[in-house]
This record gives C-alpha cells, sequence and structure tokens, in this order.
C-alpha cells in the first residue's frame, strides 16, 4: 500500500514536471537550464566550417536560437542543412568556429553528451527499433532519466517499479498527446510511415529536450499528415515551451511555422529573418530558382 502511494506520488510530480515544459530532474539538476528565459540565446553558432577532405560542407556559418521559438533552416538540396544539425548535436566536430549551448563554449561535444545536456533530435530517415511496440519506442527517450542500476532494474522492486511507473506516466500523456494511443503495442516497423515519424516524434519528446532538433519532420507525408505534424510541432512549442529548430521543404510549412528563418546555399548562409523577409530577399529567390553561381 505504501508502495502504491509512493509510486502514484512519483507519477503525479513527473507529469507535472512535463506540463509545465521543465525537466524532471531533481533540484540538484535545476542548474543552468533554469537561468535561459524565453526570448533570450540558447543556443549560438559562430563562425563554423565543416569539410571532409576537400569538401567544404559548411563554411563560415553563424547564427543563433533563442529559448522558446520555433527556428528553421531552409536552402536547396546539398545545402549543409543536415550537416548544420549534425554539428549541433555532435555528431560532426567542426575544424573552425564555435558553438555555445546555455551561455557554454562546447568543445568536441559527443551525441550522447549532448542528449544528457538537454539536446533531442529526429532525423530525416526514420530511425526507429522497428521490433519494438510504439509504447517501448518511447519509452526509450526517458533512459537517460533512469537513475536505478541495471541489478534495480532487473529485479524491477521497490525504487527501479516507482521510477518506472513515473516514467510511464509520463510516455502515455506523450503518447496522448500525439494521438497514438491505437497504435500503443504494435511494433513500428509495421506501422504506416507518417505514424512511424509520429512515433519518432513522441521518443525526442519523452526525453523533454531544451532544444529540439528536427530533421524534415514532414517528407513523404501527404496533406493530412503534414497539416497533423503541424499541429503537434506548434503545441509542442505553445503548450510546453520546447525550443524547436527544424529543417523542411515545404516552404508553406516554413512561413506558417517559424519565427525566424536562417537559409544555407552551398555551405554558406545566404539570409537570416523572418519569414517575410526571407521570402522577400532576392538571393534566396535566386537559391530556389537555380540561377548560375
Amino acid at each position: 500500500m505504501v508502495s502504491d502511494t509512493a509510486s502514484a506520488a512519483q507519477a503525479a510530480t513527473t507529469a507535472a514536471s512535463f506540463g509545465s515544459g521543465e525537466q524532471t530532474a531533481a533540484a540538484t539538476q535545476v542548474d543552468a537550464k533554469a537561468q535561459v528565459v524565453a526570448g533570450e540565446e540558447l543556443l549560438s553558432v559562430s563562425n563554423v566550417s565543416l569539410s571532409f577532405g576537400g569538401v567544404k560542407a559548411i563554411t563560415d556559418i553563424s547564427f543563433d536560437i533563442k529559448k522558446g521559438e520555433i527556428r528553421a533552416i531552409i536552402g536547396p538540396n546539398g545545402a549543409g542543412k543536415t550537416s548544420m544539425l549534425n554539428v549541433i548535436n555532435g555528431f560532426y566536430h567542426p575544424q573552425e568556429g564555435r558553438i555555445r549551448f546555455r551561455g557554454k563554449t562546447r568543445r568536441r561535444m559527443k551525441p550522447h553528451q549532448a542528449a544528457s545536456s538537454g539536446i533531442a533530435r529526429t532525423f530525416q530517415n526514420v530511425a526507429l527499433f522497428r521490433g519494438m511496440s510504439t509504447l517501448d519506442n518511447v519509452m526509450s527517450g526517458r533512459s537517460l532519466k533512469m537513475k536505478r542500476g541495471l541489478l534495480w532494474q532487473m529485479l524491477h522492486i521497490g525504487p527501479a517499479r516507482d521510477e518506472e511507473i513515473a516514467h510511464r506516466y509520463v510516455v502515455e500523456r506523450i503518447i496522448d498527446f500525439l494521438e497514438i494511443a491505437h497504435i500503443r503495442k504494435q511494433p513500428v516497423g509495421k506501422l504506416p510511415y507518417g505514424l512511424q515519424k509520429r512515433v519518432e516524434l513522441g521518443r525526442a519528446m519523452a526525453m523533454e529536450p531544451d532544444l529540439l532538433l528536427l530533421d524534415e519532420p514532414m517528407a513523404g507525408m501527404n496533406l493530412e499528415e503534414k497539416e497533423d505534424m503541424s499541429r503537434f510541432i506548434l503545441d509542442l512549442n505553445n503548450e510546453f515551451g520546447t525550443t524547436i529548430a527544424l529543417i523542411e521543404h515545404d516552404m508553406g510549412v516554413v512561413m506558417d511555422l517559424a519565427d525566424r528563418v536562417v537559409v544555407l546555399d552551398y555551405g554558406k548562409k545566404i539570409a537570416d529573418g523572418t519569414p517575410a523577409e526571407v521570402q522577400a530577399n532576392q538571393a534566396v529567390i535566386d537559391a530556389y530558382l537555380g540561377v548560375a553561381h
């Protein structure tokens, strides 16, 4: 009885934290994360250059992402957009430049360190555990927040059981938010592509990130699926205060969702501003119309 009460209390605490858009970590982890308020710089990219041998993927790129905004990164194919996300996420390490996240300069941060610091992402090609259920895939996003050791998890008693109940409570809320309760027990490998993309978003949400990187979240979707995904992204930003940086080729979606847009072409920044400013920029128009360089 005492264990059930503790489990319920812990689950309620976790759920309240998720609903407010804050981290579920204990008070001892309330550090620099809490010091960045809406509208302040969350991440800055300064003069970043990335090369693969003699091929320059990114050249002298600078821009920032403010807390609470939706920041779009756009450009023609091969412009360096995904390479830029990979640099932010720690997959690639630039030869030049600097990245600051929550006021701290990052030096050769690895992907798991980026995830621990509050950066989550989805991928251009769906990267899920295809043999696992929707529930288990979303639950995997909570792994960094689970503090009990392997032995406790194997025994699944006491504190480990209470911890899993609390995390599952959060996961169930995410599943309800994304309207995927009807597929919660289905293996994701058997789901339509649009639903797989939604499950991947749910897994990223489960990390409760400070910064969520979305790499073409609507690629391959039909109009109805795009409208649903757009709604989820807006609600995630508005209701939970999640800062989002996204790559998207559908300009209609970008103009509707983004607060600010940075445009890349051939690895260089050619524009940066509001959607209206970017849309009227001649260099952007030329890049999309294929004007010769």
